[in-house]
């Protein structure tokens, strides 16, 4: 048995116990990179939680000789496609790729993953439009998928604000005037001010006679 398929039994029952599933597991000279993905999506306390799991488990069982550095993560918005299961969950998505040297064609391929088995895939291809590009696995160097952005809004004119005359008459509604008391030109909000109990009216304030 491969050191890979080793450690990929290890981790496999510790992915699952916390809900998650294994996307990828990359053994690469000194780095083991594990992926996992969720329907619902990973947040970073089971990405920490796994991340001590899986190396108490390491660390036990001893499979990889030699130093190395264990990353543990989700896909992202982009997810490396290496396995077959990796293109049939893909299917529908836009994708691209880059084929080996010496293959007949372009070897950037970008557009539309239609089809994929335990052979290889079918795309079709942005450009030109509605062509179709078959690839077997073992012509493929390394793919991903490509994460669509909303589109952009369209450019146009800012909101206007509304016109002086409008916000005039608005603010005019919000503050109506303050009632006059009778026999005094001072409203009536000064007077109430005025004749507090335990204040002393203003030398400048009219307060109304009785």
């Amino acid at each position: 048995m491969s050191t890979p398929d080793r450690v990929r039994l290890l981790i496999e029952p510790l992915v699952a116990d916390i809900g998650l599933d294994l996307y990828d597991l990359e053994l690469n000279g000194g780095s083991l990179r594990v992926l996992v993905d969720s329907p619902g999506g990973v947040d970073m306390g089971a990405i920490t939680e796994l991340t001590r799991r899986i190396s108490r488990s390491l660390d036990e069982h001893d499979p990889i000789s030699g130093h190395f550095t264990l990353e543990v993560s989700s896909p992202g918005l982009e997810r490396p496609l290496r396995t077959p299961g990796h293109y049939v969950r893909a299917c529908g998505s836009k994708i691209t790729v880059k084929t080996i040297p010496g293959l007949d064609g372009s070897r950037r391929v970008a557009g539309t993953l239609v089809e994929a088995d335990d052979d290889g895939i079918v795309v079709e291809v942005e450009q030109p439009a509605g062509e179709r590009r078959q690839l077997a696995y073992g012509d493929i160097e390394r793919a991903r998928t490509v994460f669509e952005w909303g589109p952009a809004p369209k450019p146009g004119k800012a909101p206007k604000s509304p016109s002086s005359k409008a916000a005039k008459a608005k603010k005019a509604r919000a503050a109506p005037a303050e009632p006059v008391v009778p026999g005094s030109s001072t409203p009536s909000g000064k007077a109430t001010r005025a004749n507090r109990p335990g204040t002393t009216p203003s030398p400048n304030e009219k307060v109304p006679t009785s």
